[in-house]
């Protein structure tokens, strides 16, 4: 097997949880299902990310209100975390950016979000706010193709003019598994670089461009076609794996109701072969990067999304206006 260029086609993944590997300082707990993993990287790591604090929030599903709540009692926390460790202080005034395209579902989270922000910034300007509300403002900067305006240039001219203490910037990311796609939240306070999922990198927001902390909130809501393909194919092999390892039970079982997800594919070398040919004796990563290279330079490596995605673009929106609304404000909490 050749090996495979990737510079050129810009495979990547937004969350670093997708990137890290045990040799990677991590702090993991689990609340009723919730999984938050938290990494701290230096100026000199080699996943060739930025030096700062990433927050990793899992879980399942938010559709129904007992799931909402859970996962928002643990964003508020891990919200507050950030903060924290970015040494925001509680009269800090905060810009709230929702990056993305209004006119795109899977691209409007952050204008989703932005509807569910309490704004006080107009009243601090007009008299005496309770000191429990934080100063806040929000801004959609929309996409280049809009406006002709890059997301940062227009980020400045606010910041130059209204002048807040720190910036959180929401958006939409790319996941490199089916399985983190609308269920993961990351929290960093490296900044971010809106697109740069997909392959349309724009101007970095971040501490070092705006010159005031960037805290950056994404869930990834759209993955490739070559990461859809690469995921059946190891998810073929786990649900050979488990019939295989449970021919018996499965007689009982009805096959609608089977789930192998769990399942740890312990096919042979011989067996995998046999099922895939050539593509079956690949590494999990050699076979993801031939996908990506068949896919890519015919234009047929699709970004796709799931059927709810508006129902579940509103959700999600919901969830971070509270989170932040709680995280930001006392009277809130």
């Amino acid at each position: 097997m050749h090996k495979v260029d990737l510079s050129k086609y810009n495979m990547r993944s937004d969350l670093i949880i997708e990137d890290t590997s045990k040799d990677f300082t991590k702090e993991s707990y689990q609340e009723k299902d919730i999984q938050v993993d938290y990494i701290q990287l230096d100026s000199n790591n080699t996943l060739k990310k930025k030096k700062g604090d990433y927050i990793t929030i899992s879980f399942n599903d938010i559709t129904d209100s007992t799931n909402f709540n859970n996962v928002l009692s643990v964003l508020v926390k891990e919200l507050k975390r950030i903060f924290k460790l970015t040494k925001i202080k509680d009269n800090d005034k905060c810009l709230i950016i929702g990056l993305g395209n209004s006119k795109s579902t899977p691209d409007s989270l952050g204008y989703e979000t932005l509807k569910n922000i309490v704004v006080t910034r107009h009243l601090y300007e007009i008299g005496d706010v309770s000191k429990e509300y934080r100063n806040i403002s929000i801004l959609e900067p929309n996409v280049l193709g809009n406006t002709g305006i890059e997301s940062k240039d227009v980020i400045l001219g606010v910041v130059n003019e209204i002048k807040p203490d720190f910036i959180i910037a929401i958006d939409s990311l790319a996941a490199l598994n089916i399985d983190r796609c609308q269920k993961t939240i990351q929290i960093t306070n490296t900044g971010i670089h809106p697109g740069s999922g997909i392959g349309n990198n724009r101007g970095e927001i971040s501490k070092d461009t705006i010159k005031i902390p960037v805290i950056a909130i994404g869930i990834p809501t759209v993955v490739s076609s070559a990461v859809i393909v690469n995921d059946t194919l190891n998810y073929l092999m786990k649900k050979i794996s488990y019939h295989k390892n449970n021919y018996a039970k499965d007689k009982l079982i009805n096959k609608n109701n089977l789930n192998y997800l769990k399942e740890k594919s312990n096919l042979s070398q011989e067996e995998k072969e046999e099922l895939l040919g050539l593509v079956g004796s690949l590494s999990d990563n050699d076979r993801n990067e031939l996908i990506y290279e068949v896919l890519n330079p015919i234009g047929y490596n699709l970004i796709v999304t799931t059927k709810e995605i508006d129902f579940i673009i509103d959700k999600l929106g919901k969830l971070l206006g509270e989170a932040l609304n709680k995280s930001l404000n006392f009277d809130l909490q």
